[in-house]
């Protein structure tokens, strides 16, 4: 199985675990497959980590740790930099192995693959920039010195639907700082993650810095870790309810966490926006990645005034989407990950049909073998459908029509959910004043594309804790030390 893996991405991918600069095969011994969702035949297997494991990868990363920590910024700078270049070098390759394993289009794979390797190019400058400062107590007494130091051990838990940006999101800021980290890819995507160890390795940082643990067991093994007092950070990246679990797991040895969770985007089109470019962030916004990111688009409210032309014009542009297995180049819209995600988008557009919505497009998986499921518009939602308050993560569009600003804020905010908005209106005043109304982390402007990795990437209320990306990403990995100095 692994030689037909090779075969179709070009590129050997370790299907180990990596502990302490070793790929092993585990304490258990045994594999798990990893499935294609456009065939749902395995691709191979990889090994399966127990909770033994991953004990013993806390062990490697806290034995690496002071070594690590004391190395020269510059020098962690530049194995992060060799990992940019050994990325971009091999992009056509891991961007294959992306889609075979993550059913995305290779135009969606090659774009997140130049996204996550600039992670590791920004960090490595980022490295050399860890700040402090130095000020007088206002009394005179001595002087405030600020300084900034590695958290520790952390431990890096990513999601299915960016295997490799989600990835170097965490390990980019974790190595800058001069933390030693354990990464638990999704179960469904491993090989991504792997591969991307692999460059690391293969950039020159040192043995027992990086580990990664894949597993069929996610629960207990992650559950190991954080009560492990040696790790003393999780960054997570997932759903609400999981992170709700974490959360309540970290509490018991006051882990330090950054959560980026949950979402259910808003999207707002005003009665005076360019439509042209709506209808482009509209496809951006909610088709990138086939509608599974915590990104998308996962509700449009359009001004009825222009409902129905944004309307039309959306449904041309799904409609020209080619549905396919992701590593055909013609594919536009690949396979969601599994049989239960198309099943939860599948009974959400029926729900939104039984609510009232007017099913205008799709609305059917394709008889064919392969999780996949057609670019679907629903046109007249009403703002209480349950497919609007649930994030859909699928080609799905609802669209809910409004007349009244305040109305559309109500909608907009009436969630648990913060994590992004798009708004799209040609009076700057009125969109300013929106996005300061709105309850979200990050909104998109006239804009349908938010993710930079120089910005901070995160949401309020229940989207998450804590930012990634920018500078604020670096100092999620950092503790404060205050020193009362006096000379």
């Amino acid at each position: 199985m692994s030689s037909n893996l090779a075969s179709l991405t070009g590129i050997d991918v370790p299907t180990g675990l990596l502990i302490g600069g070793e790929w092993t095969g585990g304490h258990g011994g045994g594999r798990f497959e990893v499935v294609d969702p456009a065939t749902e035949a395995a691709l191979t297997e990889v090994a399966d980590a127990t909770e033994e494991d991953a004990l013993a990868a806390v062990s490697a990363a806290h034995a690496a740790l002071p070594g690590w920590a004391a190395t020269p910024p510059r020098q962690r700078a530049e194995c992060l930099r060799r990992a940019f270049e050994l990325m971009t070098g091999c992009g056509e390759q891991i961007a294959r192995l992306m889609s075979a394993e993550n059913g995305k289009s290779l135009r969606d794979a090659r774009a997140e693959l130049s996204y996550a390797a600039e992670f590791f190019r920004w960090y490595a400058e980022e490295a050399v920039r860890i700040d402090g400062n130095l000020a007088t107590a206002p009394a005179g007494a001595n002087k405030i010195l600020v300084t900034r130091q590695p958290i520790g051990v952390s431990v890096l838990v990513t999601p299915w639907n960016f295997p490799a940006a989600m990835a170097t999101r965490k390990l980019g800021p974790a190595l800058a700082a001069g933390c030693t980290v354990v990464l638990k890819p999704a179960g469904e995507t491993p090989l991504t993650a792997l591969a991307v160890a692999g460059l690391l390795v293969e950039a020159g940082v040192p043995a027992g810095v990086v580990n990664v643990l894949q597993t069929s067991r996610p629960g207990p093994v992650v559950a190991a870790m954080m009560a492990d007092p040696r790790v003393r950070k999780l960054s997570f990246t997932g759903s609400t309810e999981v992170g709700r679990i974490l959360l309540r797991q970290a509490a018991d040895t006051v882990l330090s966490c950054s959560m980026e969770l949950g979402g259910n985007a808003p999207f707002i089109v005003f009665d005076d926006a360019d439509l042209d470019a709506a209808v482009q962030g509209a496809m951006i916004a909610k088709m990138r990645n086939g509608g599974e990111a915590c990104t998308a688009a996962n509700r449009f409210y359009v001004h009825e005034a222009v409902a129905d032309e944004f309307t039309a014009r959306l449904v041309d542009a799904f409609g020209k989407l080619t549905v396919g297995p992701g590593l055909e180049e013609s594919t536009d819209v690949g396979p969601l990950v599994n049989s239960d995600t198309r099943s939860k988008v599948s009974g959400l557009v029926e729900g939104a049909s039984a609510d009232g919505g007017q099913v205008i497009l799709g609305g059917r998986s394709p008889d064919r073998r392969g999780y996949f499921y057609e670019p679907t518009v629903i046109d007249q939602v009403p703002a209480s459908a349950r497919i609007v308050g649930t994030e859909i993560f699928g080609p799905v569009a609802p669209i809910v029509r409004f007349t009244d600003t305040e109305q559309v804020l109500q909608w907009a905010n009436g969630t648990e959910y913060g994590l992004v908005c798009y708004v799209y209106t040609r009076d700057l005043r009125r969109g300013l004043r929106v996005c300061g109304a709105l309850e979200t982390g990050m909104v998109g402007l006239n804009r349908g594309l938010v993710s930079d990795p120089a910005a901070p990437f995160g949401g309020v209320k229940q989207s998450g804790l804590g930012r990634e990306g920018g500078h604020d990403g670096l100092l999620e990995f950092m503790e404060t030390k205050y020193i009362a100095a006096e000379w």
